[in-house]
């Protein structure tokens, strides 16, 4: 990694900077189905309630930050623990650099440490490609190992239009038959890990 580029856990103060580069997803695509950008303080408490269990990570380059990827629970009963729901949203002019890379592999190895097994994304997905939505999402999952298991057809509308949505599954762990408690991400030892 060079010099300038840094991956840290995200903090609340980094929220005005994170909706930065969320709103655009909002307000010029279709890979997020919400149709309002989120006010700065939903947003906070969206970073503060993921930082409770799971991380939320930034990627920072020069001092600016590029992007941001976290999990999230899946389904929040208990039996649905190991596995977790990944995002990750990059700064427009950051993108193409590997730094998404960089930062999905970072959450992958926290996660491993965290003992999640699954790893479960929500893709928007075009019916045809247009100007609000391609399948670059898709593709940079499946560089990541990760493989369609669902296809919900026409189960969202934005921009006067129907889209899709499939999920991508991803198995970072063996599945035993008792497995290992799940390590809240704020009490990982962090001494070792290369961000």
């Amino acid at each position: 990694m060079t010099e300038d580029v840094l991956i840290r856990m995200a903090e609340e103060k980094d929220a005005r900077e994170l909706l930065e580069i969320y709103a655009p997803y909002v307000t010029d695509t279709a890979i997020t189905f919400e149709y309002e950008v989120p006010e700065l303080e939903d947003f906070a408490g969206r970073i503060r309630q993921t930082l409770q269990r799971y991380p939320y990570l930034v990627i920072v380059q020069s001092g600016r930050i590029c992007g941001y990827a976290y999990a999230s629970a899946f389904k929040t009963r208990a039996a649905y623990d190991w596995a977790v729901e990944t995002s990750v949203y990059m700064r427009q002019d950051c993108r193409g650099a590997g730094l998404g890379s960089r930062l999905y592999l970072a959450l992958e190895e926290m996660l491993r440490r965290q003992n999640i097994l699954n790893l479960n994304a929500c893709i928007a997905y075009p019916r045809e490609t247009g100007p609000y939505l391609d399948d670059s999402s898709v593709r940079f999952h499946e560089r990541f190992d990760y493989e369609k298991v669902a296809h919900f057809t026409k189960c969202a509308h934005k921009f006067d239009q129907w889209y899709d949505m499939i999920w991508m599954e991803k198995m970072i762990g063996e599945h035993p038959e008792k497995p290992e408690p799940i390590i809240p991400a704020g009490e990982l030892d962090l001494s070792s890990f290369q961000f």
